[in-house]
């Protein structure tokens, strides 16, 4: 990709080029230096090393079990360690025992507690936990599958350009589309919970590496404030979709070839905006915060109620207290470790060390649409 050539652009000098070359340097130094100044999300460097971390968590799953139980990142320990309902349970729990050792009877509260039932509870709250993680395990797996379409696209358009067009009007249309692939996650940032990739660390990168827009492309597509939404990734496809006019217009492909280029554009900007649509729209708040409340309301109970059944005064045993504080942090575990798991699968878009490798995605890309621009069969031996 990084031969590509960019289109050829006519500027209009002054009498004076030196000092106009000399004034535009600076303004671009400085407005570059503005906008890193501004941007607070992470810069490529950063992006880099948290992709490093996910492409190794991902291949985790095939080692030793033994091995797994000693990870601590891309797993629940985080969470639990930090959770204030998981250290809230356990103060129950202990609090409670420490009283049933310096009480010589069983208060009759303890009587009570005997006739009660939170393993219904319990049931209740297993089933929405369990449903809330499918749910949300199905929103990542569509996310993903709408990345690796996108990226599809693009192979098959470039395999078709490669074939049909002129190498400088191929060259074109790949980098246009490369760029709308690019511009499309930037575009992330403007819903839901945010996107870590920013025009000025992410994309200004690799348009630098592989020169897919030229300073006045650049120019003409500023007005969208890539950041802020899905506008330049639309533009960028409609740029697609002209250059593929264009190619017809200049009798290189006949309608029906221009008609497949066109389906797999518009195909890679219905798979972009399912992302867009997905991220928009979250599970509903309203469900989360039932599971949230549940969960408050059900580990304190389950600590109490496993608490005053352990026994009181001389019936009290330390190693009876210990198994039931295993099975009181167990059962923590099961609890805010699936949650925690829905949430985080709610938005595969983000910075966090189990989110979709966007980097790989793009880069992928990228370079298969190099080896097929690049690409040089051998001429067919003729017959003697």
């Amino acid at each position: 990709m990084t031969n590509m050539p960019s289109p050829k652009t006519e500027f209009h000098l002054p009498e004076d080029p030196a000092t106009c070359f000399k004034h535009c340097a600076s303004a671009m130094v400085s407005e570059e230096a503005i906008e890193e100044m501004k941007e607070t999300r992470p810069t490529f460097k950063e992006l880099k090393s948290i992709e490093r971390l996910r492409r190794e968590i991902l291949f985790r799953g095939e080692l030793p079990f033994w091995r797994i139980l000693f990870f601590w990142s891309g797993t629940c320990l985080k969470d639990i360690s930090t959770d204030v309902l998981v250290w809230t349970t356990v103060v129950v729990y202990i609090a409670i025992r420490a009283f049933a050792h310096t009480s010589d009877y069983a208060p009759e509260e303890a009587d009570v507690m005997e006739k009660t039932n939170i393993s219904v509870l319990g049931g209740f709250l297993s089933f929405f936990l369990v449903l809330f993680v499918n749910q949300t395990n199905g929103r990542f797996l569509e996310m993903y599958g709408f990345s690796k379409a996108c990226s599809g696209r693009i192979q098959d358009v470039a395999g078709l350009a490669r074939t049909q067009l002129p190498t400088d009007l191929a060259n074109k249309l790949i980098r246009h589309f490369n760029a709308a692939h690019i511009s499309g996650y930037v575009g992330l940032n403007a819903i839901g919970a945010g996107s870590p990739y920013s025009k000025t660390y992410f994309f200004n990168h690799y348009n630098k590496v592989h020169n897919l827009l030229s300073s006045y492309e650049l120019k003409l597509l500023k007005h969208h404030d890539m950041d802020s939404g899905a506008g330049t990734m639309k533009e960028l496809c409609t740029w697609c979709q002209e250059d593929v006019v264009e190619a017809r217009k200049a009798g290189h492909i006949d309608s029906y070839q221009e008609t497949l280029y066109h389906d797999r554009i518009l195909a890679f900007r219905a798979a972009m905006d399912g992302m867009y649509d997905y991220t928009d729209q979250p599970p509903h708040f309203f469900y989360i915060h039932f599971l949230v409340l549940l969960s408050a309301l059900y580990l304190p109970l389950f600590a109490i109620d496993n608490a005053y059944a352990a026994g009181w005064g001389p019936e009290a045993n330390i190693g009876l207290d210990i198994l039931n504080g295993i099975i009181v942090l167990l059962q923590c575990i099961f609890v805010v470790g699936l949650r925690s798991l829905g949430q985080k699968m709610i938005d595969p878009y983000g910075d966090d060390c189990e989110d979709l490798s966007v980097i790989l995605y793009v880069e992928a890309t990228l370079e298969i649409c190099g080896i097929i621009v690049n690409s040089n069969q051998p001429a067919p031996k003729t017959a003697s």
